[in-house]
């Protein structure tokens, strides 16, 4: 488990890197004003709410918040995809929290989500760093792993 918490640090450092440009740091910030942000401790995973893990599918792989209704969408197939594995069968009032690592590409798809109709979305403050951070485990093809301090 640690050698996957080094490389999430070290991902994580990378996608700082890329969010320093001030145009892209604008529209993240406007995303998370404009979406309810939830910390980790609000998050309450039961039968109506459908997790949305917005990162590339080897992310994902990596390791996904646990509950009944997981979606994986990547962010940049969020639009196209949204109508098929959410609306139809959820509906447009679904419970919805998007997540990614950190938390900005969580906000940017929750923001197209509310732009596409979606009422009711909100996104995982912090992402899935926080809520390893906060003791809480995820799971992948090895079972359920939580981070050891």
């Amino acid at each position: 488990m640690k050698n996957l918490h080094t490389k999430l640090e070290s991902y994580a450092k990378r996608c700082d890197d890329i969010f320093l440009d001030t145009h892209l740091k604008k529209l993240i910030e406007e995303a998370s004003l404009a979406v309810e942000q939830i910390n980790v401790n609000e998050l309450v995973i039961d039968k109506t709410l459908i997790l949305v893990d917005v990162r590339e599918p080897e992310e994902f792989a990596s390791g996904y918040i646990g509950g009944e209704n997981i979606l994986t969408i990547p962010r940049g197939k969020l639009e196209f995809m949204a109508i098929e594995k959410i609306a139809r069968i959820y509906g447009q009032d679904a419970n919805i929290v998007t997540y990614c690592l950190k938390g900005p590409r969580g906000s940017l798809a929750g923001l197209q989500l509310q732009k596409m109709g979606f009422t009711n979305v909100s996104n995982l403050e912090g992402g899935l760093l926080a809520w390893l951070e906060n003791g809480k485990s995820i799971h992948n093809y090895l079972g359920e792993l939580t981070l050891v301090k």
